[in-house]
């Protein structure tokens, strides 16, 4: 095969395009930059790439496309992440169907940024795997591998080389590509709608994924045991190239662990523990190695010596060289460098045994024992009055026998996945719906994608999507329903209403005036509870190009309760239980085989009385 002098980066766009991404979005960050660009300049025109308003808005956009079953890469440096944590903290209990990588650089030094942030961490805080390639060979072929492990567990997943990686040059032997999966496209599920049942169930799943995907990586070729003695030396990432290098010139006795993963691979490690009275632990940034082997000594109660970052040894800052980690590395061995290394390259085939297979598990306090009484399950529903069934009926009538996803947000809008509404389709974090819908489009453009946001969310993180699909020339439709308030968690007062929480009037911020100046190619704008208007706006812009506005406008009823009620009329009614199955409103109820309106619940929204078809609902002033 042909070798190519690449750069860490290009080595891990490379190895993206080899195996079949077909999305690549981030934000340019120092020192990740280059791997979307290499993207961009060897695309032949079957990938999508976009540099994105912000990490955030990447992650969503990639996880959009991801959910079609296309694979997709993000990029970004160390403290990109940041701003992208509300997504992937989320995505895990969502998942992917597409293999979906997050390539985050970190930078020890650091050399071009704020802090010497350890992505590893951030791993482990959002349950996802992490791959830490050593050279921009590795990185190259490693990626491939993370695709792959991406679509075995349908995670995200991390992918971290750290400077040296991504800025050094090597030669990289190219391999053929990897054929790609014929794509299912997006498919309706209420798996793609976060609700906190589904993070319960889904919670356990990934804590059982972790321990499935440590085991999975104790066989991974990245994680390497060699050698032989009493004594151990563990590193991972561009440390393990230093350590190499260093080791070449000692005959001392040792065994060599590399890590590249996240999850740490517990079977393997516990087989490099096996015989040896003390470990040093050679990594960049933070001992997240280091720890884990704590851990696991305390846990088999193995008296093990583990020398590293906590005890002094290796320094706890900056970025590690060859020079940097050689003092520490020959103190601990000893003698027997500058003489021929008698280190072996192949892996050692010594066998774990048995440690600690269980751990006694203390029975429950009797009180706990007892079977809690079975309660009425209660689920949550739009109130009646709600301004967002209104929008969410004009919407799905409107675009009736249409091929239409709809993405939805985080608020009391997010209730519109309930039957017999159904229209939130992916729901994911604040701002997300409108990203999302971008990722979905651009893997299948043929689709009529909807994204919804409340009026809070949409200064919370929308406006940021929005400038989005603007600069990116995305055909996306966002529908921002405006209720007035922040009402899911309390009405709170939000730049649109012109007041603070001291009580201070402010100057309205104008929701209308902000769009039009973010050069959408259209606004339109209706009363949700003029049926008819509503529909006309949709249809105003359904079949139009860009980043059309529907922006719907009627206070939450908190807010504002109307002034009047409707009333059934039981010599028209006959019972077809049209206005119950369409709407689903909490006060319109069955009784005797005709529809009854509680008169305790009803406010006088009206939508009731445009959904009869026979007229038998009408409006009752109080």
């Amino acid at each position: 095969m042909a070798k190519k002098l690449l750069m860490g980066n290009e080595a891990i766009a490379f190895g993206a395009m080899r195996a079949g991404v077909s999305v690549v979005t981030g934000y340019p960050g120092t020192p990740s930059t280059e791997v979307l660009e290499t993207v961009a300049k060897h695309n032949d025109g079957s990938i999508y790439v976009e540099w994105s308003v912000n990490e955030k808005v990447a992650l969503e956009v990639a996880a959009g496309a991801a959910y079609t079953g296309a694979r997709t890469m993000v990029t970004m440096k160390q403290v990109g992440l940041n701003v992208a944590s509300d997504p992937l903290m989320s995505l895990n209990y969502i998942g992917v169907k597409g293999g979906m990588v997050i390539v985050v650089a970190d930078d020890p030094g650091p050399i071009s940024s704020q802090t010497e942030q350890d992505t590893r961490h951030f791993g482990k805080f959002a349950k996802l795997a992490v791959f830490d390639p050593s050279t921009p060979e590795e990185a190259y072929t490693m990626i491939a591998d993370a695709f792959d492990y991406s679509e075995k567990y349908g995670a995200p997943v991390l992918f971290r080389p750290t400077t040296r990686v991504c800025h050094s040059c090597a030669s990289v032997e190219m391999l053929d590509n990897i054929p790609k999966k014929e794509l299912e496209g997006f498919v309706k599920d209420s798996r793609w709608v976060i609700f906190p049942k589904l993070t319960y169930t889904k919670h356990i799943k990934i804590e059982n994924n972790l321990k499935e995907m440590s085991d999975d990586f104790s066989g991974y070729e990245g994680n390497v045991l060699t050698g032989s003695g009493r004594k151990g030396i563990a590193t991972g990432g561009v440390s393990h190239s230093y350590v190499c290098e260093v080791l070449k010139n000692t005959s001392a006795e040792h065994k060599l662990l590399k890590v590249s993963t996240i999850p740490f691979p517990q079977k393997l490690a516990l087989s490099f523990l096996q015989g040896l009275d003390e470990v040093l632990v050679v990594e960049e940034l933070d001992p997240v190695i280091e720890n884990e082997l704590i851990s696991l000594c305390g846990l088999h109660s193995l008296k093990i010596k583990i020398k590293g970052k906590l005890t002094g040894h290796i320094k706890n800052a900056g970025e590690n060289t060859v020079e940097s980690v050689s003092g520490p590395i020959r103190e601990f061995l000893g003698e027997g460098f500058g003489e021929t290394s008698a280190h072996s390259k192949q892996a050692d085939t010594l066998e774990s045994k048995q440690l600690l297979s269980t751990q006694l598990e203390q029975p429950l306090p009797a009180q706990l024992e007892q079977t809690p009484p079975t309660l009425p399950v209660r689920p949550p529903v739009l109130c009646a009055g709600c301004p967002h069934r209104a929008s969410f009926f004009a919407v799905k009538e409107a675009t009736k026998g249409m091929n239409a996803v709809y993405s939805g947000d985080i608020g009391c809008y997010t209730l519109g996945n309930a039957m017999p509404l159904d229209m939130v389709d992916t729901c994911l974090c604040m701002g997300a719906g409108i990203t999302i819908a971008q990722g979905l489009h651009r893997v299948e453009p043929d689709r009529i994608n909807f994204a919804f946001v409340g009026d809070s969310t949409f200064f919370h993180t929308g406006i940021s999507g929005i400038i989005n699909a603007v600069y990116n020339q995305t055909d996306i439709i966002v529908v921002i329903l405006d209720n007035s308030t922040t009402a899911m968690t309390g009405n709170q007062p939000h730049p649109g209403l012109g007041q603070t929480m001291m009580g201070n009037i402010s100057d309205k911020i104008s929701i209308y005036d902000v769009v039009s100046a973010l050069n959408v190619s259209m606004i339109v704008r209706a009363n949700p509870f003029d049926l008819k208007a509503a529909k006309e706006a949709v249809n105003a812009v359904v079949d139009k190009k860009g980043v059309r506005v529907i922006l719907y406008e009627a206070p939450c009823i908190a807010v504002s309760k109307g002034s009047g009620r409707y009333l059934v009329d039981n010599d028209k009614c006959t019972g077809c239980k049209v206005c119950i199955n369409k709407l689903g409103c909490p006060a319109i109820e069955m009784q005797d085989g005709k529809a009854k309106i509680n008169p305790t619940l009803c406010t006088g929204c009206s939508i009731c009385e445009a959904v009869c078809r026979i007229g038998a609902i009408r409006g009752e002033n109080l």
